[in-house]
């Protein structure tokens, strides 16, 4: 069975507002995209605009998946925000440098590591980031936005990734609704993070849970 993981995308602090308190009610797993303008050519809440209950205030648990090209330079703000999880991309800055030394830091602030790879990357060019995560997050639509098509071709990189480090949570983002669901989670992804799916739905709690029921 695959987690469902609803996502926010937004620049708008009072569509964040909103969103956080509705996929808080009824999401066992959301998560954040924030974006810097560089590595994605959207521009989102920045982390210090970012809120959400403390570790232990909260039953939901809050991912990051961070599209910056300099990650580093945020550190401070992740850890104050406390999230169980955090994705790096490999794309990012001096990647083969820089993440290893950040999924260090952040397992030292009992936070997951993942690191995501853009459809253009090979998981055998990133075989020790990929290595090093707890998470991998295959990213198959359009990076910084909701609403996009999904690439199911970059499903490809499961074999490839699982021969790396098969002991990695498998995630997908990207395009995904009740129409590929299935397949996504079919193939082996063990978390499907939906954007425009569920948050453009007239009842976004029904639509999560006709998601839900797709990938059972």
């Amino acid at each position: 069975m695959a987690i469902i993981s609803p996502t926010i995308t937004t620049n708008d602090p009072a569509v964040y507002e909103i969103n956080l308190r509705e996929f808080l009610e009824f999401a066992p797993r959301i998560q954040i995209d924030i974006t810097d303008g560089v590595l994605a050519p959207s521009q989102t809440l920045t982390l210090n605009q970012l809120y959400w209950p403390k570790r232990d205030e909260r039953t939901c648990s809050v991912d990051l998946h961070l599209m910056l090209n300099n990650p580093a330079d945020w550190l401070d703000q992740i850890v104050s925000l406390q999230p169980d999880k955090v994705i790096l991309h490999a794309e990012s800055i001096n990647a083969s440098e820089q993440l290893p030394l950040l999924f260090q830091q952040l397992r030292h602030f009992d936070i997951v590591p993942g690191v995501a790879l853009l459809p253009a990357t090979k998981p055998g060019d990133v075989s020790e980031l990929i290595t090093l995560s707890d998470s991998v997050l295959i990213f198959g639509g359009h990076l910084g936005y909701q609403g996009g098509a999904a690439d199911l071709s970059q499903l490809e990189k499961i074999g490839e990734i699982k021969a790396i480090n098969s002991s990695a949570m498998l995630e997908w983002d990207g395009g995904a609704n009740k129409t590929n669901v299935a397949q996504i989670a079919g193939a082996g992804i063990d978390q499907i993070n939906v954007g425009s799916a569920i948050s453009n739905a007239s009842n976004r709690q029904a639509a999560y849970d006709e998601l839900v029921k797709l990938v059972i």
